[in-house]
């Protein structure tokens, strides 16, 4: 697959890609490699290829279900689960967000699993429902090329032809984490017992 996309095919789209690629690390441009990999989503590659060569600053709709499974949610919520992923956990795949929502790239099957591993976990009522793409669904994948509009957007960007993938297991472990570091803030923690709300209350302000 390697040797197809880099050597036999004409689509200019990935050397212009190969050639930024070197010394370049910002998480949100798609490299060479990356975009291979999204194109390897359709079915007919060469169409995508195509399209992305013409308009590579375009969004494009990618099918799941087999290279990738989409988990769409809140996009604060979703910011916790990433913080959990990459301060606590194994990290992410590509993180995508789209129309207000945050959409994070999960191993196929995900989206077919996860809902049953959430109606079982005891937080699952504080977790805001995800909504999940997987087979027989189509998603909007960002541009390949950062266009500076409003539109869809890369947080975390494919860079490799083999992305690792979180699966519904791991999804599901940084809802859980995501919730319970929230529900930790929230608690005051003091030193002081409860006030008796029927002891009496002096002024001592005036004391002298």
């Amino acid at each position: 697959m390697t040797t197809w996309l880099r050597e036999e095919t004409p689509h200019d789209i990935f050397r212009f890609l190969r050639e930024g690629d070197e010394g370049r690390h910002q998480t949100a441009r798609v490299t060479a490699d990356g975009a291979s990999w999204l194109a390897s989503a359709a079915g007919g590659r060469g169409t995508a290829l195509a399209r992305w060569e013409s308009r590579p600053t375009s969004p494009a709709a990618l099918p799941c279900g087999t290279v990738f499974d989409v988990v769409n949610v809140d996009p604060v919520f979703g910011r916790r689960m990433l913080d959990q992923l990459w301060t606590e956990g194994p990290g992410s795949g590509p993180v995508a967000v789209h129309r207000g929502r945050m959409m994070l790239f999960a191993a196929p099957g995900t989206a077919q699993r996860l809902p049953a591993l959430l109606d079982w976990e005891e937080w699952s009522e504080e977790v805001p429902r995800p909504l999940c793409h997987g087979l027989g669904d189509a998603v909007t994948v960002p541009p390949l090329v950062p266009s500076g509009s409003a539109g869809p957007r890369w947080l975390v960007a494919p860079d490799t032809l083999h992305p690792w993938l979180p699966g519904p297991e791991v999804v599901l472990w940084a809802c859980v984490r995501a919730v319970r570091a929230t529900s930790a803030a929230d608690v005051r923690v003091s030193i002081f017992p409860p006030a008796d709300p029927g002891a009496n209350v002096y002024d001592v302000s005036r004391r002298r």
